[in-house]
């Protein structure tokens, strides 16, 4: 895969220092500016402040791009030229047409594993959504694909959970909690749903990553599950409410498809007064944290 690296991820990759992927549909499509903007900047810190270095995945101008410059990054941001959302399956299209797009979990998956990038940090994954419908996120299968760490606040909570989990179980995919015996839901760290498999810090999670990866070879992903920080976290009843109302409000305006769940947290941001976007902006920088505490810990071992 033709990947245009940037000189800081290009400089890390030649000396070996850890290198955190980051997903950007994120900063393009899935929060509002100029608060995508901020948490981008957040996330890069926290990266950098652990000893590793932020890898921004993106397409831009039909180039698939790791590692962006400060005027890209807000020009993304700010939807400049409307960038499109880039699946793994969308990849070959957007370069084609010399677009620009945001890369989800997937292509971000697709991207890192070509570069053997082995540590990347995202919000939460997509799923199964719920209702019956068929609608499937094509991140379960990239991550069953994906040699590497994702790190991530579980699923996002406006998909069944359950059923997620499930499809995780049954495409291979190692999920573990972070200091947690329970699979998280994104804006809350409780789901109801137990794991199997937990950890207490980064030494453990980049230990069971080797052992996954490069002793055993496996080939889908660990899925490193972090419940959000409790201060931003919002209360079980509270999420229920807002999921409902966001889901009714989605029935009504006839969303789906790839504009379902950003529909859905922008109804969930609106409706519980801000709260859920700030705790979406706190998981996301935490995520950033523990992911490169992993990646400095998984180059030692």
């Amino acid at each position: 895969m033709d990947v245009a690296l940037s000189e800081e991820v290009r400089s890390a990759r030649t000396s070996g220092q850890p290198l955190v992927a980051l997903e950007s549909s994120v900063l393009a499509q899935g929060l509002p500016f100029p608060e995508n903007l901020t948490s981008q900047h957040a996330c890069e810190a926290a990266v950098r402040g652990a000893g590793a270095v932020p890898a921004l995945v993106a397409v831009v101008r039909g180039q698939l791009r790791c590692g962006l410059s400060a005027s890209e990054v807000e020009s993304l941001a700010k939807g400049e030229g409307h960038p499109q959302k880039v699946g793994a399956r969308d990849l070959a299209p957007t370069l084609a047409a010399r677009a620009t797009g945001g890369t989800t979990v997937s292509a971000t998956c697709a991207v890192s594993g070509a570069l053997g990038l082995s540590v990347f940090a995202t919000g939460g994954i997509g799923g199964v959504h719920p209702g019956g419908t068929g609608d499937v996120s094509e991140d379960l299968h990239a991550l069953s694909r994906f040699r590497g760490m994702v790190v991530c606040a579980g699923a996002k909570s406006v998909l069944d959970l359950p059923r997620t989990l499930e499809a995780l179980e049954a495409l291979g995919v190692l999920v573990v909690g972070y200091r947690t015996s329970e699979f998280p839901a994104f804006y809350t760290p409780t789901s109801g749903l137990p794991l199997g498999h937990r950890v207490e810090d980064a030494a453990a999670a980049a230990e069971l990553l080797r052992l996954h990866r490069d002793m055993l070879k496996q080939p889908g992903a660990l899925l490193l599950c972090v419940p959000p920080p409790p201060e931003s976290a919002l209360g079980e009843a509270e999420l229920e409410v807002a999921l409902r109302a966001a889901h009714a409000a989605a029935a009504t305006h006839r969303v789906s498809g790839q504009a379902l769940t950003p529909f859905l947290l922008r109804q969930l941001a609106t409706s519980t007064g801000g709260r859920a976007l700030r705790a979406n902006l706190a998981l996301l920088e935490q995520n950033a944290r523990v992911a490169a505490e992993v990646a400095v810990a998984y180059a030692r071992c």
